[in-house]
């Protein structure tokens, strides 16, 4: 018989016989089930988290803040300087020959999550008139826009969502008073949906504060950052630094993204560890039980590789079986659920690269598991095998 009928037919007897160890089999199943499920389940978070970041940049847009200030919140711009960033060359302009640029100011209000009952803080961004047209994905949903010199807001679905008191007409308490909610935007799931938009010199006035935290601008086409930035640079009378949009906020993305990989990997490889320890316990069991059938095949003219091939398939398959259960378990909880993190409001995404991911690390599992068991069957003396029959 050629090698790889003999492969076929040891395997076929060896998965005829997983109803008789069902238990045993189901360990390994229920393992890397769990594993692939929490493994996949944390880095959608992470996916998620980096989905809704990316997806608030654009490259025709870019941020000023003060020198050397690396969070919008630590920066600090004079009105002064606003009017000089203004009139720099790059900078698009509206029909009407306004520069498109906004002077925002920022400010934070405590919240409670909706069904945890935890506290959070969400962001409320201040906005200058030519706001609406530097961010066009910013578009009203419910009630109506904000009105200038008023405590009158609008609320991202993404917030709102997540959030208790933020509905239209809810009222939310600032230092100079309460503001009322009058609108709900989608911006596209992107981070902007996360926050509160107000007008910006009626919240720097709540904030009882005389500066800008940043500028952001929309250029011309993303090839006018250079000259946008070399003109700031150069100028004597600002001590500001300039930055791409998308690459401001992924250096903020990147700590928090991180952490969430880290932590999935770590407690992957916790499960992973204990999964690797339940097949090599169940492997080794069965192979023990079948020493005498392993004995007789190799009697009959059964090589040593198609019966280690076997033990091999057997693995794989069981651990296969159980990473798609846990692929799908994670897809069906956790695919598309808010989750907020950081005053960030995103979706857990479960993405088909992390599904693949997953399936393949509980695979490469189940032939680490297999492998042991497979060397030790494929070892032990026909002699030796059949007298402890």
């Amino acid at each position: 018989m050629n090698p790889f009928r003999q492969i076929l037919a040891v395997t076929s007897i060896s998965l005829r016989a997983i109803p008789q160890r069902l238990g045993a089999s189901l360990v390994v199943v229920v393992g890397m089930a769990c594993v692939v499920a929490v493994t996949i389940s944390i880095l959608s978070m992470s996916t998620g988290f980096m989905r809704t970041v990316k997806g608030s940049g654009r490259p025709d847009r870019a941020m000023v803040l003060s020198r050397n200030a690396r969070y919008e919140f630590a920066s600090s711009l004079p009105r002064d300087a606003v009017a000089v960033i203004a009139d720099a060359p790059g900078i698009r302009h509206s029909a009407d020959g306004k520069a498109i640029i906004s002077a925002e100011e920022l400010a934070s209000v405590a919240v409670t999550k909706k069904g945890s009952g935890l506290d959070a803080y969400v962001e409320i961004r201040g906005v200058g008139p030519e706001g609406f047209a530097l961010r066009p994905e910013i578009r009203l949903v419910n009630g109506r826009m904000f009105r200038p010199a008023t405590h009158e807001l609008i609320v991202g679905k993404s917030a709102q969502t997540a959030f208790e008191g933020l509905d239209v007409g809810s009222r939310i308490t600032l230092p100079e008073g309460d503001w009322t909610v009058t609108g709900t935007f989608e911006s596209g799931g992107n981070g902007n949906e996360s926050e509160l938009l107000a007008d910006s010199e009626t919240l720097l006035a709540a904030m009882r504060a005389n500066a800008f935290k940043t500028v952001t601008v929309l250029l011309t086409a993303p090839e006018a950052f250079d000259e946008f930035k070399k003109a700031l640079n150069s100028n004597p009378t600002l001590t500001v630094d300039v930055v791409r949009e998308f690459d401001y906020l992924a250096d903020q993305a990147k700590s928090l993204n991180s952490f969430l990989t880290l932590i999935a990997y770590l407690v992957g490889g916790i499960m992973g560890l204990g999964a690797l320890f339940g097949a090599l316990n169940t492997l080794y069991s069965a192979v023990s039980t079948r020493s005498t059938e392993i004995a007789t095949l190799r009697v009959f003219g059964f090589g040593v590789g198609s019966i280690l091939t076997s033990i091999l398939t057997e693995a794989l398959l069981l651990s296969l079986l159980g990473a798609v259960i846990g692929a799908l378990l994670a897809w069906l909880a956790f695919n598309g659920n808010l989750h907020s993190a950081g005053g960030l409001v995103f979706r857990l995404t479960v993405t088909p690269s992390l599904i693949a991911a997953g399936i393949a690390f509980a695979c490469a599992l189940g032939l680490i598991g297999g492998l042991f068991p497979a060397l030790r069957a494929a070892r032990v003396p026909v002699a030796v095998a059949l007298r402890d029959r």
